[in-house]
């Protein structure tokens, strides 16, 4: 028990408040969706609470797939966050179905929600809310990047460093975009529902925030899917060969591989060297080598092994040096 609190301490801490913001959410919607019978609000109360339930799995996973590695489990436990946010996505899918047919339903027999005051409140709220998870998560993302920003920038920028984004916050980031969303394209319905007339309009807003739940699940679910059969990280591998050859006893890389395990990189070298030097000054070279490259960004595994020099040009992946890692 107390090495599971030491792993939870180290879990992604944007799902953790998703999870009870959404968790929050999801009851006074929910509540409100009992007082009034608005379609959207129902759709919202579907989002937020499965918002809840599987940010709940991915802050546990991302928290046990920092683990140590085991005899059984020798690579250690990093694609763990993949497999939770895959079963994540699963319940959110399930949700998503569920918002599309109730909207259906609203559209080919649509029924006059009462009480719009008490949607209008809630779902103001769930706006603020939301919204300042959207901005956790952007500024998250921010950190991992490198990149600095303020209120003002933290989201706009988000975007453009998404993929360097942990598995986890990038989930959060979609899934709160998504939502904030949902929750404007609800309070728009309500309105337009209630001073129109035209009620049909919350199950208009229910299959939108549907479908928006739905490409949360395509994306979230191919990403993580690379993230469990074991994906390269090229950015990284390219910066990875830079600093290695930069290495003036390095003669030519024969095997380099920057795999994603999870939140961190595993890199596994192959380098060649000038076969006469000694047995004690290549030790010295790959010790040189694992220092460097374990102090690179997200990399928590390196592997080095030496073979002679054939002089034969095996290296050839290297492209332009990325300025950002350089």
């Amino acid at each position: 028990m107390k090495d599971l609190w030491k792993l939870l301490k180290h879990g992604n801490k944007p799902s953790l408040l998703a999870a009870f913001v959404n968790l929050f959410l999801g009851i006074i919607k929910l509540i409100a969706y009992v007082f009034t019978g608005n379609v959207a609000m129902f759709a919202e109360t579907m989002h937020s609470l499965g918002d809840a339930a599987n940010q709940f799995f991915v802050f546990i996973g991302s928290a046990l797939s920092k683990k140590s590695p085991t005899k059984q489990f020798p690579k250690g436990f990093g694609r763990l966050v993949n497999l939770v946010c895959l079963g994540a996505v699963l319940i959110v899918g399930i949700l998503s179905y569920e918002t599309v047919i109730e909207g259906w339903h609203q559209i080919t027999h649509p029924v006059e929600s009462s009480k719009v005051w008490i949607s209008v409140i809630v779902l103001l709220i769930g706006i603020v809310l939301e919204g300042s998870v959207l901005l956790k998560a952007s500024k998250e993302i921010a950190h991992d990047s490198g990149t600095k920003v303020n209120a003002m920038t933290a989201i706009p920028k988000a975007f453009t460093h998404l993929s360097s984004a942990r598995p986890a916050t990038k989930l959060v980031f979609m899934e709160d975009l998504v939502a904030t969303s949902g929750g404007v394209l609800a309070l728009l319905s309500v309105v337009i529902s209630h001073t129109t007339g035209f009620m049909q309009a919350e199950g208009i807003a229910s299959i939108l925030i549907g479908l928006m739940m739905f490409y949360v699940v395509g994306v979230v679910f191919l990403e993580n899917a690379r993230g469990v059969i074991g994906e390269t990280d090229e950015e990284m591998l390219n910066h990875i060969a830079y600093l290695v050859l930069d290495d003036p006893n390095i003669r030519d890389i024969k095997q380099l591989e920057v795999v994603k395990e999870g939140e961190s990189l595993h890199v596994e070298l192959i380098a060649e060297v000038d076969p006469t030097l000694s047995f004690a000054y290549v030790d010295d070279i790959r010790d040189h080598l694992v220092d460097i490259l374990l102090s690179q960004k997200n990399v928590s595994k390196v592997t080095v092994s030496f073979d002679e020099d054939n002089e034969v040009k095996d290296w050839k992946h290297i492209g332009e040096r990325p300025d950002a890692l350089s």
